[in-house]
């Protein structure tokens, strides 16, 4: 009798995926058979930690714990710890079996046995990237006992959200051990299982027109036929007509996969830092257990402080790391210290991130990391490439951009050119993840959606549970194996990055095509704005440390002390670590959770308490060292801008008359501190020069409103409160379109399709409601002759309220808005508005060491996706002959559409952090008018937006200061000595970073009247690039366009 019988193509598929289900006919199919015995644990041990705890400390208070009931067992609230003692023997008839030891509580855990942790769980809840098993034995010998300890976690892979994955967390969850046994593993039905998953995917994933998808199939089926999963002697049989299909190679020129193990774990999202420190453990432990197993199997894993933490906190895992790193299975990558938001730090961030990411990297493993790796950060600044060049970085990965809301980025390998030039081999992933499974649907969309075929036929493939960590599996790495060169599929091989990309360079390099310009994500733009407290916290940091770094190199140069700078250097380093830390890619954007939050801004108090107590003490102990001895106390300038400044300042309080005696203008302030006019030398200490304004500044009160007026600008301001005009005296050109007003608040409706905290959509521009009719006060409050402002009142709505002093200052070419808001909101989106009268196809915006264009207009869909882009400290709008500047102190959204310039101020977003940016807001934002563009020689921008960051310093000397001490001087302005900073090496060293900050080549001097001996050219991780030059009392320097060039000071 014929016993063929015609398929149908959809039900001899669902039979196949019935077949290897833990969902339906588990009884009978064959995935019911992977445990064929167990033994389950009635009672255990259980210590309620509530925060994390030491093993020692666990294990003693499991000796006296009494035995409980699993049943009993409730691991919670949400953020607690719990540890477990579980003694499980093997029965006897046993003997010779795979022996597991199973564990699911829900939630994350760590496996400690014999003293060491071993193994990370994660709990049923966190569905597929479940993990519940631990070998014990592959052989057992029967009767063995084990002891085992447990530390749960009570979140989940992706923390505890409420009824969510982003929703705040839930403060009382609780989890239930629902599975506590040991169970007999039955290695031939995972082959098979894992086979059968393979073939599966063929048929499901392949064209539905390839025969060989037919073929898999059918395989599949005859698989099924054959087997009989209570009867083992079957299983045999069915591996042998899985292993005839798998035989059939690959043909050479098959496309090949480089798959790498990842683990992409966020140093703190729906979760805290100090959870991290665990997920790393967990994670790594796993993947150390999968390397002993696998030795073709290569993991890639960044972020120096994650391993700086597992070093501390686990010293046993981390030591089976090095081992790992040094046979090349475990291969650091990335070369920053955290995986860094890539739009809002600024340059010298970006620069910190990679010094103290690869000397780490150095130190620790013998090397620095070649790629740099940031999977998951919302866009990436066009200056990256040169940073990177610089940082010893060749290689570039990420997959951001395949979340592109508007246009699909059109390359997967290519090069990508910074704005000076530098050009970086770059690649995105095509199955567009960091966390693949490793299955037959994620290897054929690697081939179907790479982009550059014909210019290369190799990429890479991430696989390992991510975000939350987990990591590579067991099934994983199977499956890996099944694929690796099997007819129908791509070539799959264990690689690394520094593998794919060598073999890129040698073979694809030249057919390749370059992206020129930032890396913009057409998605998560709400992340400039949201959690207001950490960016602004952020800056002021920023600008402290550069100023630390400025007096520490300066102490440096004068004292010569090898034992105090080394010390010094300590202390700065363990300041920069905490700070970098907080620029984490979910955290300094504002899309975590209130707790990551709250510790952030702990973070950001500490390091701001410490470095203004170390900064206080190191500018005393340079103005001693620049001291004549005369023991005359005197108010000394310190500028640290390499031009010069004429500031209105705040005195030190208490002022001593004798040292403002002859001084004709001052001014006390209704708060009764006092202002003065001061000018100080550019990068200079010296005694304070007192000046007189060369037009006192007046506010005057006429018939409907107030004008202010500094002989530079003339503002106008209506009774009402709003800005009717900015009069630039020099080119007669007001700023504010006529019949517009300018300073205008406008709230938006800010709902987000899902990423609440993430994301603006371009559909809020059609909510505006322009906040008019509400001011409730305007008054004046100072009269000049150096400060003249006006206090506003504004009522934004009936919950949030807003008051404003508008300042402007003698010799000032800007007006300042000094602004503090009551936010009590929901889902609304605070903007203020300025329609420029100026009009111009791009708007110049500052990025990290230099500045970009941006369209204004919408003529394409590349153009309608940049409704709001990311600015540092400034934005301009300007044609060939004016242009007008709006500068901030802690804003980063920005957008010009025609001809109006807004800045964007809060948001009040409600996940995952319900409380996000409510109560007291504090920021400031100034309009700066100017001659011709931002780069022009009367314009004075970019230096303008530096000094409105900075105040000049001003303080106390214990002594005369010996001279005008000018301790470097740049000869040209376009060239901006950014960072004068110590050696990071044990040496009597300083190293200063410039960079070409106008957009063109040009030639500059650089003159110092340190003791400097030597000079040499160094890369940003200080290494030189060239021989000491003698220093005969200059630098000569050549510049291309936004270059940055560093040098090595020797001073002894």
């Amino acid at each position: 009798m014929d016993t063929t019988v015609q398929k149908h193509w959809r039900a001899t598929q669902e039979r196949v995926e019935k077949y290897i289900s833990d969902t339906y006919f588990t009884d009978v199919n064959l995935r019911g058979r992977l445990y064929s015995a167990n033994a389950p644990l009635r009672r255990l041990r259980w210590h309620k930690a509530v925060t994390p705890t030491t093993y020692d400390a666990a294990v003693a208070a499991l000796e006296s714990a009494p035995d409980v009931e699993v049943s009993s067992v409730c691991i919670g609230p949400a953020w607690s710890t719990h540890w477990f003692r579980c003694e499980v023997c093997v029965p006897a008839e046993w003997v010779g079996k795979h022996i597991r030891f199973c564990w699911d509580s829900g939630c994350e855990a760590m496996i400690w046995y014999q003293g060491k942790a071993v193994q990370g769980l994660t709990g049923s809840a966190d569905g597929n990237q479940m993990r519940t098993d631990f070998t014990l034995v592959k052989c057992a010998q029967g009767g063995e006992t084990f002891v085992l300890y447990l530390e749960a976690a009570a979140n989940g892979m992706f923390g505890t959200g409420h009824n969510g994955l982003i929703n705040p967390p839930d403060p009382k969850k609780c989890y239930s051990v629902t599975r506590v046994e040991i169970a007999v593993f039955e290695e031939v039905v995972n082959e098979l299982l894992l086979d059968l998953a393979v073939l599966f995917g063929m048929s499901k994933y392949l064209p539905s027109d390839s025969p060989r998808a037919y073929e898999a199939l059918y395989t599949a089926n005859d698989i099924i036929n054959a087997c009989n999963p209570f009867d083992k002697s079957t299983l045999e049989r069915c591996l042998a007509i899985s292993r005839k299909f798998f035989s059939e190679k690959n043909g050479d020129a098959q496309h090949t996969i480089h798959a790498i193990g990842h683990c992409h774990i966020d140093t703190a999202w729906l979760w805290p830092y100090s959870e991290t420190v665990r997920k790393c453990a967990r994670s790594w432990s796993t993947t150390l257990r999968l390397m002993e197993k696998y030795p073709e199997y290569k993991f890639a894993c960044s972020q120096a402080q994650q391993f700086e933490w597992v070093k501390l906190k686990y010293p046993s895992i981390y030591e089976e790391i090095k081992a790992k790193v040094a046979t090349g299975q475990f291969i650091p990558v990335g070369g920053t210290w955290v995986e860094m938001d890539g739009n809002i730090p600024s340059g010298e961030s970006f620069v910190r991130q990679f010094l103290v990411g690869q000397r780490f990297f150095k130190e620790e493993f013998g090397a620095y990391c070649k790629e740099f790796w940031l999977p998951d950060t919302f866009g990436y600044s066009a200056q990256l490439p040169q940073i990177m060049n610089g940082a010893g970085i060749k290689y570039f990965l990420t997959q951001k951009l395949s979340w592109n809301l508007t246009n699909t980025f059109p390359h997967n390998t290519f090069f990508w050119e910074g704005i000076d030039g530098t050009r970086i081999l770059t690649h995105f992933p095509p199955a567009n993840t960091y966390s693949s499974n490793a299955g037959v649907e994620d290897v054929v969309k690697t081939v179907k959606q790479f982009l550059d075929k014909g210019r290369s036929r190799q990429s890479i493939l991430l696989f390992g549970h991510g975000d939350g960590g987990g990591g590579p599996t067991e099934g994983m790495l199977e499956l890996v194996k099944r694929m690796a060169n099997v007819d129908g599929l791509p070539k799959v091989v264990h690689s690394s990055p520094e593998a794919f990309y060598s073999s890129v360079e040698k073979h694809d390099s030249s057919k390749l095509c370059t992206w020129k310009g930032e890396l913009y994500l057409e998605l998560h733009r709400g992340t400039y704005t949201s959690q207001a407290r950490l960016k602004r916290e952020n800056r002021k940091i920023e600008i402290l440390l550069h100023d630390m770094d400025f007096v520490a190199g300066i102490n440096v140069a004068l004292r010569k002390d090898l034992k105090m700078a080394a010390k010094r250097k300590a202390q700065l380093l363990n300041l920069w670590k905490l700070f970098l830390l907080n620029q984490f890619h979910d955290v300094l954007p504002g899309s975590s959770i209130d707790l990551v939050t709250k510790d952030a801004l702990a973070y950001y108090s500490e390091v701001k308490s410490e470095l203004s107590t170390l900064l206080s003490a190191k500018i005393g102990l340079m103005l001693s060292m620049l001291s004549n001895g005369e023991k005359e106390k005197q108010l000394v300038a310190i500028n640290t801008f390499s031009w010069p400044r004429q500031d209105v300042v705040h005195l030190p309080a208490h002022i001593n008359e004798e040292i403002t005696e002859g001084v004709t203008c001052l001014q006390t302030l209704v708060d009764e501190s006092v202002v003065a006019l001061v000018s100080c030398g550019g990068m200079s200490v010296e005694a304070v020069q007192f000046c007189n304004p060369t037009y006192p500044v007046v506010v005057s009160e006429v018939a409907d409103g107030f004008v202010l007026d500094n002989n530079i600008i003339r503002c106008f301001f209506t009774k009402d409160g709003s800005l009717k005009s900015v009069l630039h005296k020099q080119s007669n050109r007001d700023a504010i379109e006529p019949g517009r007003c300018g300073n205008q608040f406008v709230l938006y409706d800010d709902i987000p399709l899902y990423w609440d905290a993430w994301d603006v959509m371009e559909y809020h521009l059609e909510t505006r409601k322009p906040v008019v009719k509400s001011c409730t006060s305007l008054a004046v409050v100072e009269r000049g002759p150096l400060r003249a402002s006006l206090k506003i009142v504004i009522d934004l709505s009936e919950r949030s309220h807003l008051q404003q002093f508008i300042i402007l200052d003698a010799n000032c070419p800007y007006v300042k808005f000094e602004t503090f808001v009551e936010w009590h909101e929901s889902h609304k989106f605070l903007k203020v508005e300025f329609p420029l009268n100026v009009r111009a196809m791009e708007a110049t915006y500052e990025i990290q060491f230099g500045h970009i264009t941006r369209p204004t207009h919408s003529n394409t869909s590349w153009d309608q996706a940049k409704f709001e882009v990311c600015g540092l400290k400034w934005a301009d709008l300007s044609d060939s002959a004016f242009g007008v500047a709006l500068l901030d102190d802690c804003k980063y959204g920005y957008s010009t559409r025609d001809n109006v310039m807004s800045l964007s101020l809060l948001r009040s977003p409600k996940a995952p952090d319900k409380y996000a940016d409510m109560g007291l807001q504090t920021f400031s934002y100034a309009l700066l008018p100017h001659q011709g563009t931002p780069t022009a020689a009367d314009a004075c921008v970019i230096q303008e937006s530096y000094n409105f960051n900075n105040p000049l310093r001003v303080v106390y000397s214990p002594g005369k200061i010996i001279e005008k001490q000018a301790l470097f001087e740049v000869s040209v302005r376009s060239v901006i000595l950014e960072t004068v900073k110590m050696c990071e090496d044990d040496k009597l060293a300083i190293v200063i970073r410039l960079y070409e900050a106008y957009g063109g080549s040009t030639r500059a001097a650089i003159r110092t009247c340190l003791p400097v001996t030597s000079y040499q050219r160094c890369n940003l991780l200080e290494e030189p690039l060239e021989q000491p030059v003698p220093f005969t009392g200059a630098i000569e320097l050549e510049f291309k366009p936004f270059q940055i060039i560093n040098i090595l000071l020797n001073v002894s």
